[in-house]
């Protein structure tokens, strides 16, 4: 599959194996600016090690990975590094807070490690979790907040150095229904919004439904729905 015209990041035929486990065998994605796109599969189908391969977080075997027009894999540790602090953006199943900080803290966490000034870094970091409906959480901790809520600072985390690209893992696995649908309203329209593709594993239909497209890995492979006749 050759990535089609336009994609901001794009990867073809990808493997990677752990010892004798083959976690992707030859699996391709692409997604465009704006465009917010399902990487679907069950447990262990690999989804989320080429979500870790698209991230820079982990090199595969063989196979390419565009992201800018640059070749991610040829890319030294430190490039990718500073990658993943100012043009990608997380989000994990479990939000992963930094439990000593406040929430405004931890949203202002990315822009510090990046060197902006402490009061500059907060005062954006509130404005994002305004749109995020967390701005009422700013001096609480962690431990205060509910999973919603923890979640929705979290997306804006995600969001507050203006990523080109954010990767969400599961972002509502840890929610109940209601909550998940209010996270995943607010983390695509704030996406699209700013014109920022986002990269979405998950295994639940109802999730994937915020998505433009839909792609399945399974034993490694991937499958575009949208391109399936």
């Amino acid at each position: 599959m050759s990535a089609p015209a336009g994609s901001l990041l794009a990867a073809e035929d990808l493997r990677k194996a752990y010892g004798p486990t083959l976690a992707l065998d030859g699996a391709d994605f692409s997604v465009h600016p704006g465009e917010v796109v399902a990487v679907m599969g069950p447990s262990g189908s690999g989804k989320s090690t080429l979500l870790h391969c698209l991230a820079g977080i982990v090199t595969p075997d063989s196979g390419s990975i565009t992201y800018d027009g640059q070749e991610l894999t040829t890319l030294g540790d430190a490039r990718r590094s500073a990658l993943r602090r100012s043009e990608f953006g997380f989000v994990f199943q479990f939000g992963q807070l930094v439990p000593e900080l406040t929430c405004v803290e931890n949203v202002a966490l990315p822009l510090r490690l990046n060197g902006t000034p402490r009061k500059q870094a907060e005062r954006t970091a509130l404005s994002w979790m305004e749109r995020l409906e967390a701005d009422d959480l700013a001096g609480k901790r962690p431990g205060e907040v509910s999973g919603g809520q923890g979640q929705r600072v979290a997306v804006a985390r995600s969001l507050v150095t203006g990523p080109r690209v954010v990767f969400a893992d599961e972002p509502t696995g840890a929610l109940d229904s209601l909550n998940g649908e209010r996270v995943m309203e607010l983390l695509t329209d704030a996406a699209r919004s700013a014109n920022t593709a986002v990269v979405l594993v998950t295994h639940e239909a109802r999730v994937a439904a915020w998505s433009d497209r839909e792609i399945v890995v399974r034993d490694g492979k991937s499958r575009d729905m949208e391109r399936i006749v």
